[in-house]
């Protein structure tokens, strides 16, 4: 917010027309506003681009499991058959991504996006106010001018209008200052009980998708194994047994890996 506040554009009377901690107080809370609206704007942003990683991973995923069941390998051979079940598999999980993503707008996105309509409003309050304090302050300056005049009928008139015109932009600048030094903290105090059940909703929404998630990938993970039997393979063991598969097809004769035989570019030879 580019407004400031508290910026003097006349020349400041020489009797405040509020206390300086006042003016320090307020503008504190304003402050605390400010933060709070750039982070729901941001809450809404992130949630946004988190369900498009989502959506994206997903998407992903899919084209894995769809290439590999297409693959002409994968059909021929008995043992890759069960690739068929892990292409259901991703299927629904596709779908529980769907679901978490669309609760997760419905949780966050939606929530932020209304509670930040309210700030104009707020931001609207607080540069009137700051017009208000302003007239409040030229009526003062204007005020101590005339009293330090002669007393000539003129000046006193002058001065009586002028007390007049004070006690007007004083009544005005109270009637939306006091208000806003009430309710600024209550609002500000207040998101918590907003934001709260928010957090609440997608969290569980997460739970029960991760719980899911892992309930399905256990399922296709018996499925995948000899037998249908659950994988007992450690991670280590199954790489090392990666790595021997691996080099049992290179020491094929049809495999050439002349990598280290290629001339380097810039190298001379």
């Amino acid at each position: 917010m580019s407004w400031n506040p508290f910026n003097r554009l006349i020349a400041a009377p020489r009797k405040s027309v509020i206390p300086r901690t006042e003016e320090r107080d307020f503008e504190r809370e304003v402050h605390k506003i400010e933060v709070l609206d750039e982070a729901t704007k941001r809450l809404a942003k992130d949630m946004k681009k988190c369900n498009e990683c989502m959506h994206t991973l997903s998407k992903a995923q899919s084209k894995i499991t769809q290439d590999l069941a297409a693959s002409p390998v994968c059909q021929s051979e008995d043992e890759l058959k069960p690739l068929d079940e892990l292409n259901n598999g991703v299927y629904k999980l596709e779908n529980l991504t769907q679901e978490l993503n669309s609760n997760a707008y419905k949780t966050m996105v939606e929530p932020m996006k209304k509670f930040s309509t309210i700030f104009p409003n707020i931001y609207s309050s607080l540069k009137k106010r700051e017009q208000l304090l302003q007239e409040y302050r030229k009526s003062q300056a204007k005020v101590e001018k005339y009293q330090d005049r002669d007393k000539t009928g003129t000046n006193i008139a002058k001065l009586e209008t002028s007390k007049k015109s004070l006690n007007t932009a004083k009544e005005e600048y109270e009637s939306l200052h006091q208000p806003l030094v009430d309710e600024l903290p209550k609002f500000f105090e207040d998101r918590i009980e907003y934001f709260q059940p928010c957090f609440e909703a997608l969290i569980k929404s997460q739970i029960e998708y991760y719980t899911d998630a892992y309930k399905l990938f256990d399922e296709m993970s018996g499925q995948l194994s000899d037998g249908g039997q659950a994988m007992t393979v450690t991670n280590d063991a199954y790489e090392d047994q990666l790595h021997m598969k691996l080099n049992e097809i290179r020491a094929l004769s049809i495999v050439v890996d002349d990598y280290y035989n290629k001339p380097r570019y810039g190298s001379g030879i």
